[in-house]
C-alpha cells in the first residue's frame, strides 16, 4: 500500500505560479513512477507530468516550458513547479504513483482567473 498527500493548490491570477506537492508513504520502495494528473469539471482525467525512479520525465505539450515536476528522495516528495499559468491550467490536480497498482492522492483544486 501507498499513500498520497498532496498540497499546494489555490487560486492565483493568470501569469502567476504555484507549487504543488505529494509525499508518499507505506511501500515506497515499491514505486516506479509518479506523476501529476488533472481533471477539469466535465472533462476526463490526464496526464500532466511524469518522473520515474531513474528521474526521467515526461510532460504533456500543454505544460513543456512552463510546468517542472522534480523529486526529492529524501523525504518522498515529488513537486510540480507552475509557472505562467493560464485559466485553462484550471483543474483538479491529482498525485499518482505506480507500482503494480495505481494510487492516487486526493486530488488538490488549481484555480487561474483571467
Amino acid at each position: 500500500q501507498v499513500q498520497l498527500v498532496e498540497s499546494g493548490g489555490g487560486l492565483v491570477q493568470a501569469g502567476e505560479s504555484l507549487r504543488l506537492s505529494c509525499t508518499a508513504s507505506g511501500n515506497i520502495f515499491s514505486i516506479n513512477v509518479m506523476g501529476w494528473y488533472r481533471q477539469a469539471p466535465g472533462k476526463q482525467r490526464d496526464l500532466v507530468a511524469l518522473i520515474t525512479s531513474s528521474g526521467s520525465t515526461t510532460y504533456v505539450d500543454s505544460v513543456k516550458g512552463r510546468f517542472t515536476i522534480s523529486r526529492d528522495k529524501a523525504s518522498n516528495t515529488v513537486y510540480l513547479q507552475m509557472n505562467s499559468l493560464k485559466p485553462e491550467d484550471t483543474a483538479v490536480y491529482y498525485c499518482n504513483a505506480e507500482t503494480i497498482y495505481a494510487y492516487w492522492g486526493q486530488g488538490t483544486q488549481v484555480t487561474v482567473s483571467s
